[in-house]
C-alpha cells in the first residue's frame, strides 16, 4: 500500500486505538513473517478492520466502499480478468458506459499502475474506492459463480460416462479416469464456494448421498449412483496416499486440492461402513492472517480475562467444547498473540490443521510411536517455553501436561466437557491429582459455534410470551437461573433469507464462550474436589457470563438467533 510505516504510525496512534509498543511490536512482526502491519494490527485485535479503512479513507481522501452491500453483477466484475483482479486486490462494482465513468474497489487506492492499465483496457474514467480485504474477498467468489451453476450439469454428464468404466477390474486406473475426476474436483469446487467446512460421500444400498457441513449444519446436495461407489473412493484413496485395496479398516490421509490459484489442504478420513465405504473430507483453509478473538466472537470482558491468563509464564489454558465447535482455531489464535521472537513454542497435534509461521509443530503418528504422551515427553526435551497439546485425551497425557505445567511452562489444549466448570472433573476421571490441577490451571475457556444472522436480509420482530417460556425453561436446565428476565431481549432478530446466504437466513458462525479465570477461591474448591456445579457457582459470583449469557448478549445485537442459542446449548 501506498503509504509509509511512519504515517501508518501516525494515523493510528493518533487515533487512541492503538499504542506506541503495539504498534512497534506489530511492525517488528511484519518484518519476520512478510506480513502487512495492518493485517497483524487486525489479527491480534488492536483495531477493527473496518475503524482503519475509515482512517485510511481520510488520508487518501476516497470514500470507502462495501462490496457486501453493493449489488454486485457478475458480468460487470468478469470485464477485469479474474487473474488480475486477484493478483491487484481491484474489483470493478460499477460500469457506466454513458458517463464513461467505471468505480472499482481497490485495497490501495494509490496503485496508479493499475488505475492506468483499467483505463486503458475500459476506455473509461476510472473512480477508485477503498475496500478491505475481506470485501475484496466477498467479491471475488463471484468469479467462482459460474462453479455452481455448472456444477450440477458436470455431474449429470459425467455419472453415464462413469457406469463404462467400473467393468475395469484396475480400480487405481479407473479412479484416474476423467469422469471421476471431473465428479470429485466438481464436488470440492462446488463445496469451497459455497463455504463448506466437511464434504461427504455416503453409501447405501442404491446410491451414494454427498452432503456438505456449511456453518455446522449438514445439508443433502446430491446424490450418486450406487455403482460409482468404489471408483470415487478409489480416486479419493489416491490422492490421498492411501492403500487401494484395504476395504476393512479405517484410514486417514490429507491431500491439497488446487481451485485456480488457491490451495486447499483437504483431511480425509475413510471408514467401512455397512454399504461399502465412508469418506469426510474436512476443507482446512489457511487465512492471510489469523483471527483476532474478537473476531471469534469473544466480548470485550471476555477478552481482556483471557488476555490476561495466557500471559503468565506457566500454567494450562484449556479449550473446551464438542467436536467442530472451533476449539482449535480458538488455540490457533492464542498461539498467533503469543509467538514472538523471545519464545519457544512447540505443538504436538492430530492433525496438524494450519501451518504456523516460526512455531515448530509435531503429528501425531502412531505407527511411528508418535503419540501424544510420547511425543509430549520429546517435546519437553527441545527446551520448549510454551506448548501446545491438541487435545487431551488419557491419563498419560494429563500427568505429563500437569508435569509441563508445573516445570515453568505454558501449556495449552483442548478437552471435551459441556462448560468451563466441568472440565475439572474430567481431568480428575482422568487420574489428575486436585491438587496438581488447583496449582496448574489459569484458565478454562468453554465454547460453542452458532450461525451469524445475514446482515444482508435481517430483520427484527418481538419475542412472544411462548418463546420467553421455552428460554426460561431453557435457564433452569443449564444451571442458568442467576440469569433475570430482563437479560432476555424483547425484540429479536432473523435472516429472511437471501441468494447472499443461499435462503438461509445465515451466514458465517460466531462462538460464545465462558471464561473461567482459577481465582485464589476457585482453585481451593479445585483442590477440595468440590462439585461442578459450586465451582460454576462461584465462578458466576466472581463475573463469569455463561455461554447462555454471552449468546443472549449476541441475540440482543442482532449477531444470532434465539433458535440457535437454543440448538448449541441443547447439544
Amino acid at each position: 500500500m501506498h503509504i509509509t510505516e511512519e504515517k501508518l504510525r501516525d494515523i493510528v496512534i493518533q487515533s487512541g486505538l492503538v499504542k506506541e509498543a503495539e504498534f512497534v511490536s506489530a511492525a517488528e512482526e511484519s518484518k519476520r513473517t512478510n506480513q502487512s502491519i495492518q493485517n497483524i494490527l487486525i489479527g491480534r485485535g488492536f483495531i477493527m478492520e473496518d475503524y482503519l479503512s475509515e482512517m485510511l479513507s481520510e488520508y487518501f481522501k476516497v470514500p470507502v466502499v462495501n462490496l457486501k452491500k453493493e449489488t454486485l453483477v457478475t458480468e460487470v466484475i468478469e470485464t477485469i480478468p479474474e487473474a488480475y483482479a486477484k493478483s491487484r486486490n481491484v474489483i470493478l462494482y460499477t460500469l457506466d458506459k454513458e458517463a464513461g465513468i467505471a468505480k472499482v474497489a481497490m485495497i490501495d487506492p494509490f496503485d496508479y499502475e493499475t488505475i492506468e492499465f483499467l483505463r486503458a483496457r475500459l476506455n473509461l474514467w476510472i473512480e477508485p474506492r477503498l475496500a478491505t480485504l475481506s470485501s475484496i474477498k466477498y467479491a471475488l467468489k463471484q468469479y467462482k459463480k459460474k462453479i455452481g451453476q455448472t456444477f450440477a450439469q458436470t455431474i449429470a454428464e459425467n455419472i453415464e460416462k462413469s457406469y463404462a468404466l467400473t467393468d475395469d477390474p484396475d480400480l487405481e486406473k479407473t479412479a484416474a479416469a476423467l469422469p471421476i475426476i471431473a465428479i470429485l474436483n466438481s464436488a470440492l469446487e462446488n463445496a469451497i464456494l459455497m463455504g463448506a467446512s466437511d464434504v461427504h460421500f455416503e453409501p447405501f444400498e442404491e446410491q451414494v448421498l454427498v452432503r456438505y457441513r456449511i456453518d455446522g449444519i449438514m445439508h443433502e446436495i446430491f446424490e450418486l449412483p450406487k455403482i460409482i461407489a468404489p471408483v470415487l473412493v478409489a480416486r479419493v484413496k489416491v490422492l490421498a496416499n492411501l492403500h487401494i485395496d484395504e476395504h476393512s479398516a479405517p484410514q486417514d490421509g490429507r491431500f491439497k486440492f488446487e481451485i485456480e490459484d488457491a490451495t486447499v489442504d483437504i483431511r480425509v478420513s475413510v471408514m467401512p461402513v455397512f454399504h461399502g465405504e465412508k469418506v469426510e473430507m474436512r476443507i482446512l483453509k489457511s487465512s492471510a492472517r489469523p483471527l483476532s478473538l474478537a473476531e471469534l466472537g469473544l466480548s470485550v470482558q471476555n477478552t481482556i480475562r483471557l488476555e490476561g491468563e495466557i500471559k503468565k509464564p506457566h500454567g494450562m489454558v484449556l479449550v473446551t467444547g464438542p467436536t467442530g465447535h472451533g476449539k482449535t482455531t480458538t488455540l490457533y489464535a492464542i498461539l498467533h498473540l503469543l509467538n514472538t521472537p523471545n519464545v519457544n513454542i512447540t505443538t504436538i497435534e492430530d492433525p496438524i490443521e494450519y501451518e504456523v509461521g516460526r512455531i515448530n509443530q509435531t503429528q501425531v503418528n502412531a505407527k511411528a510411536g508418535i503419540t501424544f504422551a510420547n511425543g509430549l515427553r520429546s517435546l519437553l526435551r527441545q527446551n520448549p517455553d510454551i506448548i501446545m497439546i491438541g487435545e487431551i485425551r488419557d491419563s498419560e497425557t494429563v500427568d505429563i501436561a500437569v508435569h509441563a505445567a508445573l516445570t515453568g511452562h505454558l501449556v495449552l489444549s483442548s478437552l471435551h466437557t459441556n462448560d468451563a466448570s466441568s472440565a475439572v472433573p474430567r481431568l480428575i476421571d482422568m487420574g489428575a491429582q486436585p491438587f496438581l490441577l488447583s496449582s496448574t490451571i489459569n484458565v478454562v475457556v468453554a465454547q460453542r459455534l452458532v450461525r451469524k444472522i445475514c446482515v444482508s436480509c435481517i430483520e427484527s420482530y418481538s419475542l412472544t410470551e411462548e418463546t420467553k417460556k421455552l428460554v426460561k425453561a431453557q435457564m433452569a436446565m443449564t444451571g442458568n437461573e442467576h440469569i433475570t428476565e430482563r437479560a432476555i431481549p424483547t425484540r429479536l432478530f432473523r435472516g429472511k433469507g437471501c441468494k447472499i446466504c443461499n435462503n438461509a437466513g445465515y451466514h458465517g458462525q460466531i462462538g460464545i464462550f465462558e471464561i473461567l479465570p482459577t481465582s485464589e477461591v476457585v482453585k481451593d474448591l479445585i483442590l477440595k474436589s468440590a462439585p461442578t456445579g459450586d465451582i460454576k457457582k462461584q465462578a458466576i459470583s466472581e463475573g463469569m457470563k455463561t455461554m447462555f449469557e454471552d449468546g443472549l448478549d449476541k441475540v440482543e445485537k442482532g449477531i444470532t438467533t434465539l433458535e440457535e442459542i437454543l440448538r448449541v446449548i441443547r447439544e
